[in-house]
């Protein structure tokens, strides 16, 4: 299986778009494509969407009660706790009130793709010192797997890339992410961090021995990164083979049935299922309310083996997490299983570019393949990928046992796991900017997206 050779749609290295960029820091980058038609018309949308009170991903409008529980999963909350408070030992004054918000802060649902500010929340890493960078890195090594820990690595280093092909690291680069922290790093109370920016979301609840990772948003253009000396790594692959894998095992009437769509833009879509920022994905940025209904076949109609090879799918996305919380993590998943749908948009050969996802009460993985944004392609292709972990009916950002532990915990205080108001402008002197924006599918001059 090969992506296919991205560097065929390479933007001409004298392009008005790349020679206008060059030298540009990230924000007045970012004020000419805020100020598009495409642009304010999309923010606004994803403003509307933002200011709605968070209840959760759900099939039908309804939440599905008692899906979640606050247990000893085995954690390392201590190291975590650590790890934190040699974050906030790096910052300046000045930073740390920047960084800082309650645990319950409206900033934490305020997270974005593109490569452009859409918000100035926290701190931007390419904006700090070496030593809060190394402590930042450190809090993410604490709270991932080692092999969850690369990924994000290669993620953020995917994008430094980008960076380097077009002489644009001044906007990408591995640190031109936000990070925010929300309470106070604790081994018994709630605490957490996010960090986003371009192709990467991370939003991290801890509380005690129990940790939630969602949602996420990795991605990358293009997967192969090839510096040469020993250098080189190829993103989501695992997560790719996996899906091929399984659609690929079941007969043919099954096939036809996880097929919602044969065509990546299909024209029996509905309105609304392709969107020229998302494309088909449904789990992205600012629909933390969205209602996606189940499709394609139910996991309990599959054999035992095509089973476990979902469950294989699955564990490709949320391998990021610790080894304790990812078998606590699993056993969940699996105990929904029988109510477990698996979908699929595209060709099923295992050679074109695909869509797909795995819907259950307690996940929501999907993987997409999208058409180029800094390369020039203009219909999907292997090698521009989009993924998405969500906690539906309640538990992104840990929404859920947040609510739990106030209830249990400080009962006189129960209405702390409920989202509290958040400033939503540009802080520090910076230019306001929009609270709200997605996919960079909106660059003035972009071949296929015009602003």
């Amino acid at each position: 299986m090969s992506p296919g050779d991205f560097r065929n749609h390479l933007i001409p290295a004298d392009a008005e778009r790349l020679r206008d960029a060059r030298g540009l820091d990230p924000w007045t980058y970012a004020e000419p494509i805020r100020q598009s038609d495409k642009a304010t018309g999309l923010i606004d949308h994803w403003q509307r969407l933002y200011a709605e009170p968070f209840k959760g991903i759900t099939t039908d409008g309804h939440l599905l009660e008692g899906r979640y529980a606050l247990a000893d999963e085995g954690f390392d909350v201590a190291g975590a706790a650590r790890a934190a408070q040699q974050v906030v030992a790096a910052l300046t004054e000045g930073e740390l009130a920047r960084v800082r918000h309650s645990v319950d802060a409206a900033e934490w649902r305020d997270w974005y793709n593109p490569e452009w500010p859409m918000n100035a929340h926290g701190l931007r890493l390419d904006e700090v010192s070496p030593e809060v960078r190394e402590a930042v890195g450190g809090l993410l090594r604490a709270c991932f797997s080692d092999d969850g820990y690369v990924k994000t690595r290669q993620v953020r280093s995917a994008n430094l890339y980008l960076g380097e092909l077009y002489d644009l690291r001044n906007i990408m680069n591995e640190w031109s992410y936000h990070f925010l922290m929300f309470g106070e790093p604790s081994e018994t109370e709630p605490w957490g961090w996010n960090l986003y920016g371009h192709h990467l979301a991370l939003n991290c609840l801890v509380i005690g021995p129990q940790i939630v990772v969602s949602p996420t948003f990795m991605g990358a253009e293009p997967t192969t990164v090839d510096r040469g000396e020993g250098d080189s790594f190829e993103l989501f692959r695992r997560e790719a083979l996996t899906g091929i894998e399984l659609m690929r095992s079941l007969p043919a009437e099954q096939r036809r049935l996880a097929t919602a769509y044969r065509q990546m833009k299909d024209p029996a879509m509905p309105d609304g299922r392709w969107h020229f920022a998302d494309e088909r994905t449904l789990g992205g940025a600012y629909q933390d309310n969205r209602v996606v209904p189940y499709e394609g076949v139910r996991a309990r109609d599959l054999t035992s083996v095509q089973q476990e090879q979902l469950l294989r799918v699955v564990e490709s996305f949320v391998g990021f997490l610790p080894e304790r919380p990812l078998r606590a993590r699993m056993r969940q998943i699996e105990s929904a299983l029988d109510d477990t749908w698996w979908s699929w948009i595209g060709p099923d050969d295992g050679v074109q570019p695909f869509y797909y996802r795995v819907q259950s009460p307690v996940v929501m993985v999907e993987f997409d393949n999208h058409q180029g944004v800094w390369l020039t392609n203009t219909e999907p292709a292997r090698f521009h990928v989009h993924t998405v972990v969500r906690t539906p009916n309640g538990n992104d950002y840990g929404k859920d046992l947040l609510r739990q532990h106030y209830a249990a915990a400080h009962p006189a205080h129960a209405d702390r796991g409920r989202e509290a108001p958040g400033e939503r402008t540009g802080t520090d002197g910076r230019p306001p900017a929009p609270a709200h924006g997605h996919d960079a599918h909106l660059h003035t001059g972009e071949p296929n997206h015009p602003a």
